[in-house]
Parts: structure tokens; sequence; C-alpha cells
């Protein structure tokens, strides 16, 4: 091992290798801190062709890759495992943002670029990246593109891979692909890019990425609305894509539950005052007529939705505090669970039509099971995209509580695939749901998809034990 780091050290430099376990905790912890890998180094490359050197390197001496971005990932698919024999390729040093084309309405940026400076940069030249996620300050280009990130904006724009033209990719032998053509159509063939775009890093290493832009709306309008349930919520979507279609660019279901847990947790948080509801929706308008167009449409929609007896109650947000005040509201839910205590999360997405059935149905399983638990559910319905999330009762200690989580697990994964839906909206599979992959993926899937992986990578050294 020795003589191969030597010769890392000849590509990357000394500086840019990580041996210390202190200076390296980072990078084999996951991100909600439950799992420690152990890695042989941490290599931190700062070009495509130092990425692309390395993984030759690591072709001869037999060494397996963990691409990684910001590590922000939710199921274990960017940490090595405990082996101590896997090198950790942490990208972000490819920071660069190498083209912006405002005539193409492109951005091309390297895959350790945070999402928060991809957005950034299209906005200095009056462009939206739709891409927003709550940890956009930290996640990376190539980490949302090898995960087909979703976001909140998916609903108008969609995930990751629909706001990707283009790759540059090093492969798992360590050729370099460059596919960074800004086109909108190109019709020559099987879709590589699609491939590598959700892939996790298990068929090769994204570098760069051409990313579409949009035209800044002139004004974004945010607005709280009381329902009675789902279903309503659900009414609600209708008539919001009937009223503002391609406008209405966010659509977030929220449980009185979660909710509550963020004015307990987070007080000092700005949250508009509506009377109490079982479910509440944030829904957001972006118009590129005026403010007043915005808010116009907006209040029309509301007041329809009122009159029919959708909405109990809402509140259109009249200044950027507000606005602010409400998305915090959506945002900070996360950060609110974990102060709460330990819970199962479960990113699942179902057919929009079935999205009130199966919590009604799911919330009684789990009842039955597990009498007391707390179902914290929110998510892009604007997509079907829900995080089911379960917390233990008030009285279970969290250490208890954890032992059942094959137990939730099961019971609403299996729910999900009765309706049709998906045990993995946007958070990808990792080592964290690969089993659970096989439960629900038909044989003629997971055959098709290991015979991609041998035909890429043969030798299995991107990011094995991820997926497959």
């Amino acid at each position: 091992m020795n003589h191969f780091l030597s010769l890392c050290e000849q590509v990357i430099g000394k500086e840019n290798i990580i041996l210390n376990e202190t200076e390296g905790q980072a990078y084999v912890t996951d991100w909600r801190k439950r799992f420690k890998g152990k890695a042989l180094a941490i290599l931190r490359p700062g070009t495509t062709e130092q990425v692309a050197q390395l993984v030759k390197l690591c072709n001869t001496h037999m060494i397996a890759i963990v691409p990684q971005g910001g590590n922000t990932g939710l199921v274990l698919g960017s940490v090595p495992d405990q082996s101590g024999k896997q090198i950790v390729m942490s990208l972000t040093r490819l920071k660069q943002i190498r083209q912006i084309d405002p005539v193409n309405n492109t951005l091309t940026a390297e895959a350790g670029c945070l999402l928060a400076e991809a957005q950034y940069a299209a906005e200095q030249i009056q462009r939206l990246f739709p891409l927003s996620l709550a940890s956009e300050g930290s996640c990376t280009i190539g980490g949302n593109l090898s995960t087909n990130a979703g976001g909140t904006a998916v609903l108008r724009y969609g995930n990751a891979r629909e706001l990707c033209l283009g790759l540059e990719v090093v492969t798992a032998n360590g050729e370099i692909w460059n596919g960074l053509r800004g086109l909108r159509k190109d019709n020559t063939g099987y879709d590589l890019r699609d491939l590598y775009i959700g892939a996790e890093g298990t068929l090769g290493i994204i570098t760069a990425a051409v990313l579409k832009l949009y035209p800044q709306p002139k004004s974004q309008v945010t607005a709280l609305a009381a329902v009675a349930s789902p279903d309503a919520a659900l009414s609600l979507l209708t008539l919001a894509q009937e009223n503002a279609g391609a406008t209405l660019t966010a659509f977030e279901l929220m449980s009185s539950v979660c909710v509550n847990l963020v004015r307990q947790h987070f007080p000092d948080i700005a949250i508009p005052a509506l009377v109490p509801s079982p479910e509440y929706v944030l829904l957001e308008i972006s118009d590129h007529e005026s403010e007043l167009h915005a808010n116009t449409l907006l209040e029309n929609l509301l007041n329809n939705a009122i009159e029919k007896n959708i909405v109990t109650d809402a509140i259109i947000a009249t200044s950027i505090q507000q606005s602010k005040g409400i998305w915090h509201l959506r945002e900070y839910i996360s950060m609110a669970q974990a102060a709460e205590g330990k819970n199962i999360k479960h990113d699942v997405s179902l057919p929009i039509s079935e999205i009130a059935r199966f919590v009604a149905s799911t919330n009684i399983l789990l009842q039955e099971a597990f009498a007391g638990c707390r179902m914290v559910i929110f998510g892009h319905l604007g997509d079907g995209n829900l995080h089911y999330n379960v917390s233990p009762p008030k009285d279970m200690p969290d250490s208890s509580f954890i032992l059942y989580q094959a137990s939730i697990n099961q019971i609403v994964h299996d729910n999900v695939h009765r309706f049709g839906g998906s045990i993995s909206a946007e958070h990808g599979i990792g080592m964290l749901k690969k089993e659970e992959l096989l439960r629900y993926k038909s044989p003629i899937e997971m055959q098709l998809m290991r015979s991609i992986k041998m035909a890429l990578d043969p030798d299995n050294l991107m990011n094995p034990g991820k997926i497959l």
C-alpha cells in the first residue's frame, strides 16, 4: 500500500492525501452520524485529469473507490465500508464554474462546486438554476447528479436529471468521457448521460456537468394554507394547477406534527399564525410578468379554494421576511425532528392520486403495530414525494424504538409497493436500502442493472456495496 500511496502522492501531492484518522473523520462518517466507515486514504484531486490518473492507479492495484462530494447523503452512499481497504475520492477541489452561456442558457460546473455557488453564478447573469435543497450550502453538483436530487422545485423544473444537458465522466478504467454538450436535442444513440445520473458513483465518476438555466422570474410569491386532510391538499393542488399552470413552482405538504415540532424547537422563527389544522400546504408562484400579477393570481386561487371549502385559512407573504418565515417552517422540519430525538426516515414516492389513501392506511398499520408512534409527514406533494418519518411514542426511549426500524421499514415500504410507489424518491439506495431493493424490484430489473454494472465496472471498484 505504501507504493500505491507514493504513486498517488506523485499525482496530487502529499498535501492532498489524508491518512490521519482524526483529519479524515468527516469523510468516513455519514451525514446523520449513525455510521462510521474506515478508509485506506482520502484522496483529493484538483482536476479531471488527476481523477483519471488516480482511477488508473486504483485499477492497477485493485483498490475500490468511494466517490464523494459534500457527503450530505442520507443512505450511506458516499462513505466507505469498515474494511479500511477503500479510498475516498473527494471531489471538493474540483469546484470551478468553467463556462456560462446566457444565450444557450447553460452553466458548466465542476462536480465539487457547491449547489449554492452554481445558483449564485446563475443569478449574476440574471438567470435561475432552479435545483433547490435544504443542504444547498454544503451539497455539490456531482453529488446532486449522482443521486438525481429532487428538492422543492421539481413540480416546475424536474429532478437533477432534467436539469442536466451533458456530463464529463471518468470511467471505471480511468478514461475521460467528454459529453459536455449543451444540446437539448441529441438523438445519437444510447443516452449515457442518463445512465450515470442517479448511479451513485457505481458506474463512473462525474467530474463536470452542463446545467440548464432559466430566466429569473420577476416575482416569487409564497403562501401558507390550512387544509383538513391530504385529500383536501390534493384538491388544492388540482385547483392550483388549473389556475396557475406552470407558474406554480412549489407545493409542499406539512402535517401539524411537523409544524408543532418546528415551533417547539425553533421558537424564534417567525411562523405566520393560522387556525389550527391537521395539515398545511406551502405554495409558491413564480411569475414572469409582475409581482402584482403573481399576487392577484395567488389571491384569486386561495379565495376560490376557501369558497369551495378546500382551504380553511390562508396567508400570503407580504414581505421577504414573511416569505422566509414560511419557507423556514418547511426547511426546519428535519432539524426539529433531530432535536426531538431519533426517528426512522422514509423517502418515498407515489402516484399523486394515491397519496391520501397511502397515508391513511399506513398510519393505521403503524398504530396497530406500534401504538403511540408519531408520524412526521411532509414533502413535495406536487411531484408525489413524501418524507414519511416515524418518531417514537413520547414514553419510549429512542434506543428502544430504533430496534424496530426493520419492522417499521417493512410496513411502510410494503404499503408503498402496494400503491405502486418507490422506496426511494430522491435520496437514493446507497448501502442503507440495497437489501430492500431486492424485495421490491423485479428479478429482470435487478439482472439488467447487474449487467450494466458488469459491463461498465467489471472489477467492481466503483463504490462497491452500494445499490447492488
